[in-house]
Protein backbone atom coordinates (compact mmCIF):
# COMPACT_ATOMS: atom_id res chain seq x y z
CA UNK A 1 0.00 0.00 0.00
CA UNK A 2 1.49 3.41 -1.10
CA UNK A 3 1.98 6.54 0.96
CA UNK A 4 -1.13 8.12 0.45
CA UNK A 5 -3.36 5.40 0.38
CA UNK A 6 -2.18 5.00 3.95
CA UNK A 7 -2.90 8.34 4.60
CA UNK A 8 -6.36 8.58 3.47
CA UNK A 9 -7.03 5.25 5.45
CA UNK A 10 -5.58 6.91 7.86
CA UNK A 11 -8.29 9.64 7.98
CA UNK A 12 -11.42 7.75 7.18
CA UNK A 13 -10.26 5.61 10.50
CA UNK A 14 -10.58 9.14 12.47
CA UNK A 15 -13.13 10.30 10.51
CA UNK A 16 -15.09 6.45 11.90
CA UNK A 17 -13.51 6.79 15.53
CA UNK A 18 -15.59 10.07 15.74
CA UNK A 19 -18.39 9.03 14.80
CA UNK A 20 -18.90 6.37 16.56
CA UNK A 21 -18.05 8.47 19.52
CA UNK A 22 -20.33 11.13 18.32
CA UNK A 23 -22.96 8.44 17.92
CA UNK A 24 -22.65 7.07 21.29
CA UNK A 25 -22.38 9.65 23.43
CA UNK A 26 -25.59 11.23 21.18
CA UNK A 27 -27.36 7.90 21.82
CA UNK A 28 -26.85 7.57 25.57
CA UNK A 29 -27.15 11.66 26.29
CA UNK A 30 -24.53 11.88 28.40
CA UNK A 31 -21.57 9.58 28.23
CA UNK A 32 -18.88 8.34 31.56
CA UNK A 33 -15.16 9.54 30.28
CA UNK A 34 -13.74 6.69 32.44
CA UNK A 35 -16.71 4.02 31.79
CA UNK A 36 -15.74 4.17 28.13
CA UNK A 37 -12.19 4.72 27.97
CA UNK A 38 -11.17 1.33 29.09
CA UNK A 39 -13.67 -0.80 27.77
CA UNK A 40 -13.63 0.48 23.98
CA UNK A 41 -17.38 0.22 22.07
CA UNK A 42 -17.39 -2.94 19.56
CA UNK A 43 -17.90 -0.40 16.94
CA UNK A 44 -14.15 0.88 17.93
CA UNK A 45 -13.04 -2.77 19.20
CA UNK A 46 -13.48 -3.87 15.38
CA UNK A 47 -10.39 -1.68 13.78
CA UNK A 48 -7.34 -3.59 12.48
CA UNK A 49 -4.52 -4.58 14.62
CA UNK A 50 -5.18 -2.02 17.73
CA UNK A 51 -3.99 -2.83 20.85
CA UNK A 52 -6.06 -1.58 24.08
CA UNK A 53 -4.03 1.14 25.18
CA UNK A 54 -3.28 2.12 21.66
CA UNK A 55 -7.44 2.30 21.42
CA UNK A 56 -7.56 4.29 25.07
CA UNK A 57 -5.63 6.96 23.16
CA UNK A 58 -7.35 6.60 19.68
CA UNK A 59 -10.32 7.38 21.62
CA UNK A 60 -9.27 10.05 24.08
CA UNK A 61 -7.55 12.31 20.77
CA UNK A 62 -10.85 11.71 18.97
CA UNK A 63 -12.79 12.97 22.18
CA UNK A 64 -10.52 15.93 22.32
CA UNK A 65 -11.14 16.80 18.51
CA UNK A 66 -14.86 16.69 18.91
CA UNK A 67 -14.74 18.78 21.62
CA UNK A 68 -12.10 21.14 20.22
CA UNK A 69 -14.58 21.22 17.34
CA UNK A 70 -17.38 22.45 19.46
CA UNK A 71 -19.71 18.60 19.01
CA UNK A 72 -19.25 18.00 22.88
CA UNK A 73 -18.68 19.11 25.75
CA UNK A 74 -17.09 18.13 28.98
CA UNK A 75 -19.00 18.44 32.37
CA UNK A 76 -17.79 16.85 35.85
CA UNK A 77 -20.07 15.44 38.38
CA UNK A 78 -19.59 13.58 41.45
CA UNK A 79 -15.78 13.46 40.54
CA UNK A 80 -16.17 11.60 37.23
CA UNK A 81 -16.35 13.27 33.74
CA UNK A 82 -19.05 13.20 30.98
CA UNK A 83 -19.33 14.12 27.69
CA UNK A 84 -22.30 15.52 26.56
CA UNK A 85 -23.28 15.94 22.49
CA UNK A 86 -23.82 20.08 21.90
CA UNK A 87 -26.82 20.87 19.42
CA UNK A 88 -23.70 21.16 17.05
CA UNK A 89 -22.38 18.11 17.30
CA UNK A 90 -26.71 16.99 16.69
CA UNK A 91 -26.68 18.78 13.55
CA UNK A 92 -22.92 17.16 12.32
CA UNK A 93 -24.13 13.62 13.38
CA UNK A 94 -27.76 14.53 11.21
CA UNK A 95 -25.89 15.21 8.55
CA UNK A 96 -23.75 12.21 8.50
CA UNK A 97 -26.67 10.09 8.88
CA UNK A 98 -28.17 11.62 5.83
CA UNK A 99 -25.26 11.28 3.89
CA UNK A 100 -25.07 7.23 5.04
CA UNK A 101 -28.94 7.47 4.18
CA UNK A 102 -27.95 7.99 0.31
CA UNK A 103 -25.23 5.43 -0.15
CA UNK A 104 -27.94 2.97 1.51
CA UNK A 105 -30.78 4.32 -0.94
CA UNK A 106 -28.63 3.11 -3.93
CA UNK A 107 -29.80 -0.31 -3.20
CA UNK A 108 -33.33 0.91 -3.70
CA UNK A 109 -35.47 0.48 -6.68
CA UNK A 110 -35.49 3.91 -8.79
CA UNK A 111 -39.04 5.33 -8.91
CA UNK A 112 -38.36 6.63 -12.23
CA UNK A 113 -37.82 10.24 -10.79
CA UNK A 114 -34.71 12.13 -11.08
CA UNK A 115 -33.72 14.84 -7.95
CA UNK A 116 -32.36 17.75 -9.58
CA UNK A 117 -30.18 20.33 -7.19
CA UNK A 118 -29.57 23.77 -8.79
CA UNK A 119 -27.66 26.68 -6.97
CA UNK A 120 -26.71 29.80 -7.40
CA UNK A 121 -23.81 31.04 -4.89
CA UNK A 122 -22.27 34.74 -5.17
CA UNK A 123 -19.06 34.89 -5.85
CA UNK A 124 -18.06 35.90 -2.70
CA UNK A 125 -18.95 32.95 -1.35
CA UNK A 126 -16.88 30.91 -3.54
CA UNK A 127 -15.36 28.47 -1.05
CA UNK A 128 -18.62 27.63 0.11
CA UNK A 129 -19.80 26.51 -3.21
CA UNK A 130 -16.49 25.13 -4.10
CA UNK A 131 -17.40 22.87 -0.72
CA UNK A 132 -21.20 21.98 -2.36
CA UNK A 133 -19.97 20.99 -5.75
CA UNK A 134 -16.90 18.62 -3.83
CA UNK A 135 -19.66 17.01 -1.99
CA UNK A 136 -22.54 16.46 -4.19
CA UNK A 137 -19.53 14.46 -6.59
CA UNK A 138 -18.64 12.44 -3.42
CA UNK A 139 -22.12 11.46 -3.03
CA UNK A 140 -22.85 10.63 -6.44
CA UNK A 141 -24.53 13.04 -8.26
CA UNK A 142 -23.90 13.77 -11.44
CA UNK A 143 -23.09 16.96 -13.15
CA UNK A 144 -25.44 18.48 -15.82
CA UNK A 145 -24.14 22.01 -16.17
CA UNK A 146 -21.88 24.40 -13.76
CA UNK A 147 -24.41 24.39 -10.74
CA UNK A 148 -27.11 22.15 -11.80
CA UNK A 149 -26.55 18.39 -10.39
CA UNK A 150 -28.57 15.22 -10.43
CA UNK A 151 -29.69 11.93 -8.49
CA UNK A 152 -31.94 9.24 -9.26
CA UNK A 153 -32.90 8.50 -5.82
CA UNK A 154 -34.68 10.76 -2.58
CA UNK A 155 -32.27 13.09 -1.29
CA UNK A 156 -34.40 16.19 -0.06
CA UNK A 157 -33.49 15.25 3.72
CA UNK A 158 -29.80 15.71 2.91
CA UNK A 159 -30.20 18.59 0.86
CA UNK A 160 -32.71 20.01 3.85
CA UNK A 161 -29.61 19.83 6.39
CA UNK A 162 -26.31 20.93 3.29
CA UNK A 163 -28.52 24.02 3.18
CA UNK A 164 -28.42 24.44 6.93
CA UNK A 165 -24.93 23.34 7.15
CA UNK A 166 -23.52 25.78 5.11
CA UNK A 167 -25.99 27.91 5.17
CA UNK A 168 -27.00 28.63 1.93
CA UNK A 169 -30.95 28.30 1.79
CA UNK A 170 -32.41 30.62 -0.28
CA UNK A 171 -29.27 29.79 -2.91
CA UNK A 172 -30.17 25.97 -3.35
CA UNK A 173 -33.20 24.47 -5.18
CA UNK A 174 -34.26 21.04 -4.64
CA UNK A 175 -36.74 19.93 -7.63
CA UNK A 176 -38.49 16.21 -8.16
CA UNK A 177 -38.40 16.06 -12.14
CA UNK A 178 -40.17 13.16 -13.85
CA UNK A 179 -38.50 13.05 -16.94
CA UNK A 180 -34.73 14.22 -18.37
CA UNK A 181 -34.16 15.03 -22.06
CA UNK A 182 -31.59 12.61 -23.43
CA UNK A 183 -31.15 10.81 -19.96
CA UNK A 184 -29.39 7.58 -21.47
CA UNK A 185 -26.09 8.60 -19.92
CA UNK A 186 -28.04 9.29 -16.71
CA UNK A 187 -29.66 5.56 -16.55
CA UNK A 188 -26.74 4.10 -17.67
CA UNK A 189 -23.99 5.95 -15.09
CA UNK A 190 -26.59 5.16 -12.34
CA UNK A 191 -27.16 1.05 -13.77
CA UNK A 192 -30.85 2.15 -14.01
CA UNK A 193 -31.43 0.33 -17.59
Amino acid sequence: MGIVEIGAQRKRHKGYIQQAILAMVALSGVALIAAMAPSAPAALAKLPSVKRAQLRARYRTALGRLAALGLITFEKKDGKSYARITDAGRKKLAFELEKKKLDLSKKRRWNGRWRVVIFDVPERRRKIRDRLRILMQELGFIRLQDSVWVFPYDCEDFITLLKAELKIGSAVLYMVVEEIENDKHLREHFGLH
